[in-house]
């Protein structure tokens, strides 16, 4: 693999930010600086975090930053379910988007395994 961009976990990750900005431009105005922008952060945070591991030399580094987004993602996993308990947003939204947060989770497990071998 020549860089992250061609990592799998990597461009599902850049598809689950477009998702969740898709999915926070509805809520409530008071959310901005709150949920919302955690929410935003923390989708951002995963794709963000593959690139910087994959763009450190020594071989332990990539593993802290897929740890480091491995945990963005259950951070959104929190967020997303309080957003469904805030009515923030349907249970079909809520049912999507962790859907496209698990296959993350799930590919980024799978690369952290591989690079302890």
């Amino acid at each position: 693999m020549s860089n992250h961009k061609e990592l799998i976990a990597w461009q599902k990750g850049i598809a689950l930010v477009k998702s969740i900005y898709e999915l926070t431009k509805t809520f409530p105005r008071e959310e901005t600086f709150g949920l919302k922008s955690q929410m935003q952060c923390a989708a951002v945070s995963i794709s963000s975090n593959i690139a910087e591991g994959y763009g450190r030399i020594f071989p332990k580094e990539p593993i802290n930053f897929l740890n480091i987004a491995l945990g963005s993602a259950a951070e959104l996993e929190t967020q997303l379910i309080i957003s469904r308990e805030l009515r923030y947003v349907s249970e079909v939204e809520y049912t999507e988007m962790s859907k496209q947060n698990n296959e993350v989770i799930y590919m980024l497990t799978a690369l952290v395994k591989s690079f302890q071998k």
